[in-house]
């Protein structure tokens, strides 16, 4: 049962009586009582007359995945299965998280009808959306009381990271066709892959004529061969305790999704093998044998609801699973945030045994450095002086990654993912991948 705005209203007309019998001799608190006593059984009996709510069926339509930051509908159907019209109002339950709009919307349902509610969602965060049940209030025929029921209609939404950083692939894939067929690669002998076949030439190594051709032909022909171009590249994004740090309007795990996407699709359309792994102590996602156009779909799927974890990330057993997923990585981006000396020791001591077996980017997400104004006060001076420091031990920690054979590359949200796609492609382009 619930109550609505016209009983305080009821209550308070009856102000004018009790004055009038109060006039007439008859005791005030005693018609002020009877008059509390007749609002309330005209409550209670408004509540009893109002429509069971519980015999509503609904059904909830919606779909499966969005972008964060796209504005999705959520649509609810609700069918009055009994002999009475339903009039209330619906609320359905999202987190506000969800965005949904704080108006309860207003129901009329004849009997034997359905209606269509649409409730409009924003999201605001990335990760699972739910709404466990729906919440319908009837009113009596009065409108002073009503009943209330709470409906089961379990929905759910995946919210994805929005790939904002898309924009910079374009330009990236065309000069990644400059690159096809121009990059040098380095490599021992002739390569495993047939490539065409030509007339044999003295000093041609015998060992690659091919006898079938020969025999089709007038002379002798010879296999050429060309080198391996897919490479494998293995993405590990740190989902420890410095991926929570807040950087712009996010935080740094974003960034670095961000930035694994843009890798991802340039590796992709290159012909290269993707690996994901986002990792602390334990593997929270993991997309591997995906090429192709399935590769970004799988990706953002297993992005979408993973968090960072208050712990300190095992790098010994991060790097152990990057040797289970191929066991001849040529390049292994990791996104983390090592900007303390005494914080990455640990991950610092690790780094060497992977750099020798592939080449390793470190990527970095940081904060733009505020320029001090004029006259600054003293918190602006605490936060620059904070500001420099920080700046101060990220250089240490990358000087340290170039020591122990690795590349350090530090940058804003915004321009980590480029940079990180043109080393890539300078990799390429050097025949180093």
């Amino acid at each position: 049962m619930y109550l609505t705005g016209r009983l305080p209203l009821l209550v308070a007309l009856g102000a004018v009586p009790v004055v009038l019998l109060s006039a007439a001799g008859v005791d005030a608190w005693i018609a002020a009582a009877a008059w509390v006593v007749l609002c309330t059984a005209a409550a209670l009996a408004d509540a009893a007359a109002a429509p069971d709510p519980r015999r509503i069926e609904v059904t909830r339509r919606m779909p499966r995945r969005v972008l964060l930051g796209q504005p999705v509908l959520s649509e609810l159907t609700l069918r009055n299965p009994g002999d009475r019209t339903v009039r209330g109002r619906v609320r359905d339950a999202w987190q506000p998280t969800a965005g949904a709009a704080p108006d309860r919307p207003a129901l009329a349902l004849p009997p034997g009808e359905a209606r269509t509610i649409r409730i409009p969602l924003l999201p605001r965060r990335r990760g699972e959306l739910r709404s466990a049940f729906v919440v319908v209030r009837s009113d009596g025929p009065l409108r002073l009381a009503g009943r209330q029921a709470r409906l089961d209609a379990t929905g759910a939404v995946r919210v994805l990271p929005p790939f904002t950083a898309r924009r910079h692939l374009p330009s990236r894939l065309a000069r990644l066709r400059e690159l096809d067929g121009n990059t040098s690669i380095q490599v021992r002998g002739q390569g495993t892959e047939f490539d065409s076949l030509r007339e044999y030439v003295r000093g041609d190594d015998v060992r690659s004529i091919d006898w079938r051709a020969t025999a089709r032909s007038s002379t002798t022909m010879l296999r050429t061969w060309r080198p391996e171009r897919d490479r494998h590249v293995v993405i590990v994004i740190d989902t420890g305790r410095t991926a929570a740090a807040r950087v712009g309007d996010g935080v740094r795990m974003d960034a670095a999704m961000e930035a694994a996407l843009l890798l991802a699709a340039l590796a992709a359309r290159a012909g290269d093998h993707v690996h994901l792994l986002m990792f602390d102590r334990v593997i929270r996602a993991r997309v591997t044998r995906a090429d192709g156009p399935s590769l970004l779909p799988a990706m953002v799927d297993a992005m979408a609801p993973v968090e960072p974890q208050l712990i300190d990330t095992d790098w010994d057993a991060a790097f152990a699973q990057v040797g289970a997923l191929t066991s001849r990585p040529s390049l292994v981006v990791l996104l983390t945030a090592q900007d303390s000396p005494e914080a990455a020791r640990g991950f610092l001591g690790s780094l060497p045994a992977l750099a020798r077996r592939a080449h390793v980017l470190v990527g970095t997400v940081t904060d733009e450095a505020d320029d001090l104004p004029e006259r600054p006060d003293a918190a602006e001076v605490y936060r620059a002086a904070a500001s420099e420091r920080s700046a101060h031990d990220a250089a240490v920690v990358a000087a340290a990654v170039s020591r122990a054979g690795g590349e350090a590359i530090a940058a804003t949200p915004e321009d980590l993912p480029p940079r990180i796609a043109d080393r890539y492609l300078a990799l390429k382009a050097a025949g180093r991948l």
